[in-house]
């Protein structure tokens, strides 16, 4: 496993510098895909090792003038968009340059991959990912790294964040999937809900994800459930201190 794990991390190393290729084929997911049918079919994809962080947003920033703060329209991002920048182009002590990049909206999110020629990832995606700890590729039985994700979940939310990168490399070389922040997803306006949940002001908004929630399989991974939740009822436009992102690609997209 270790050997086979080393030498996919070279190969996407290759084929896409800063991306890991994490493996298709069949996968279990913690959302049905139907009625009594959870398997989802994914193609295999390639994942940044780390998320985005702040002097990656800000060089983004300075060649896209519409995703500045203050220029951004407030249908596409609402109030807290890169609050904790000093300025629209300076990053300040409250924001270091290899921290992940926080308060930033699905579609500014989704503009910034857009201009790496990349994307955001899907649900499945992302969860088929995250589903690995350091040696294997689904940990998600064992309860000690479901309580090891527990943990991170309670403690306080006004720590300032770390670096990226630190935390082990999973068994497909990604880092920091769980422990660090929240991630957008490409389909996150559409996991419980059956609206879609990127229509602000939805008084049902929550009331779709506490009943849809009862429809997740795997209830034991509430670590999962929290997150679905939090995306799914969180508006395109929203921003929040906990939440960032990293993009994805296909594999014959090459090298960004």
């Amino acid at each position: 496993m270790v050997l086979g794990c080393a030498l996919a991390r070279v190969a996407a190393g290759a084929e896409a510098p800063g991306y890991a290729r994490v493996a298709g084929g069949s996968f279990a997911s913690s959302l049905p895909v139907a009625p009594g049918r959870n398997e989802v079919a994914l193609e295999p994809f390639l994942l940044q090792r780390r998320p985005v962080t702040n002097a990656e947003f800000l060089a983004f920033a300075q060649g896209h003038p519409k995703w500045r703060r203050g220029e951004v329209p407030g249908v596409f991002a609402d109030a807290g968009y890169l609050a904790h920048w000093s300025a629209p182009l300076a990053l300040g002590p409250g924001a270091r340059p290899e921290e992940p990049v926080t308060r930033v909206s699905w579609f500014a999110a989704r503009a910034y991959c857009e201009a790496q020629g990349a994307r955001l990832p899907t649900w499945y995606e992302w969860e088929r990912a995250a589903a690995a700890d350091e040696t294997r590729s689904d940990a998600r039985g064992d309860p000690a790294w479901r309580q090891r994700i527990l943990d991170w979940y309670s403690r306080p939310s006004s720590e300032a964040l770390p670096d990226v990168g630190l935390s082990p490399a999973n068994a497909w070389g990604v880092h920091d999937l769980h422990g660090l922040v929240w991630e957008w997803v490409e389909d996150a306006g559409s996991l419980l809900a059956g609206a879609d949940s990127r229509e602000q002001g939805d008084p049902d908004r929550m009331k779709f994800c506490g009943s849809g929630a009862l429809t997740l399989e795997q209830k034991e991974n509430y670590a999962v459930l929290m997150r679905v939740a939090m995306l799914s009822s969180l508006p395109a436009a929203g921003t929040t201190n906990r939440l960032g992102f990293r993009c994805a690609r296909d594999p014959e997209a090459g090298a960004p």
